[in-house]
């Protein structure tokens, strides 16, 4: 393969203490683990940061003549209705990238632009209706407990146990509490059966790579089972030390077969590209629901995607540079 100039470019994080700041953080974890992969391979890269000031950003490019980058971007300065924009900047640059395009990335963010595709297209999703700070209006067949969460935000930002709202009382407070920190909020009929995540690799076809549970076992009767943002970012936490990644080889081969239909339909609905993860969760009844799509997930080194890559015998650098390929390719189109 030839030796292309890669620009690992990332969302510039907030300082340390700032509210969010573990997620936000997380991104130069996952710069560090590409430059590592990529010196492994001998694959000359730069870092070149995206932030609001474009004028920079594009001399950086510029003057460092890349050929291809790696898009790591989750926000522009801290701000996730601007995902796209750095894709879309690339794209108008004629740069190849990893992962989704600036119109996929926009769609795939937007939770209630996704419930809405997702029930259009008869893929199961649970009910919801979207709080804007007008009069609630619960839908006919939305049934309590219900979970909250931000429109926008991605990383579990605002999703707390008190996410889960047990009834119709004390669901008024908490959304406003909700809205005025974070905006529109969007509020789903809560799933309290098993929860899946689908990772999938490769363009035009993507595999699905080894079915992930999140193993909820350790949790007391009085702790909701959800990845809240404590659970992925706060490591002294109960919720982070008690919410671990499993392979289950035990999953009867129907349920199998549906997840990987499910995600696979998710990931062209959508227009996804390269790397993707959809979560799923069983109900009482045996049914699939979908709760997110995920474009882009996080490839730091210990991240869900890259642990499933792995289950399927492949390293971390090995997955890097199977990135490296499916861009180069994409760019020699």
């Amino acid at each position: 393969m030839k030796h292309l100039k890669v620009g690992i470019i990332h969302n510039q994080p907030i300082p340390k203490g700032e509210p969010n700041w573990e997620s936000s953080a997380d991104v130069l974890a996952q710069v560090e683990g590409i430059e590592g992969a990529l010196n492994e391979l001998g694959q000359p890269h730069v870092r070149i940061p995206f932030t609001r000031d474009l004028g920079r950003f594009v001399s950086q490019v510029q003057a460092a003549e890349i050929d291809i980058a790696f898009n790591l971007c989750e926000s522009v300065d801290e701000d996730p209705l601007l995902i796209g924009h750095p894709a879309a900047v690339l794209e108008l640059l004629g740069i190849p990238f990893t992962g989704s395009s600036a119109m996929a990335l926009l769609l795939s963010t937007d939770k209630l632009t996704v419930k809405r595709l997702l029930a259009a297209s008869g893929l199961r999703t649970p009910p919801f209706f979207l709080y804007d700070g007008n009069e609630v209006l619960r839908p006919a067949g939305l049934n309590f407990p219900v979970i909250l969460k931000p429109r926008f935000q991605d990383a579990s930002i605002g999703i707390e146990q008190e996410s889960v709202v047990e009834s119709s009382g004390d669901l008024l407070p908490r959304l406003e509490e909700l809205y005025a920190r974070y905006g529109a909020i969007l509020v789903e009929e809560y799933i309290a059966g098993r929860e899946f995540n689908v990772s999938l690799f490769g363009y035009p076809q993507a595999q699905v790579m080894p079915l992930a549970e999140i193993d909820f076992s350790g949790f007391p009767t009085d702790l909701h089972r959800i990845v809240s943002y404590k659970a992925k970012w706060d490591e002294e936490s109960f919720e982070y030390q008690h919410t671990q990644r499993i392979f289950p080889d035990n999953l009867p081969e129907p349920l199998q077969q549906a997840m990987r239909h499910m995600a696979q339909n998710c990931f062209g609905l959508f227009g996804l590209r390269d790397y993707a993860r959809v979560d799923l969760r069983l109900d009482q009844q045996g049914r699939l629901a979908i709760l997110e799509i995920n474009a882009n997930p996080c490839l730091s080194p210990d991240a869900g995607f890259p642990a499933a890559v792995a289950e399927s015998a492949m390293s971390y650098t090995e997955m890097i540079g199977e990135f490296v390929r499916l861009v180069s390719l994409r760019g020699a189109l």
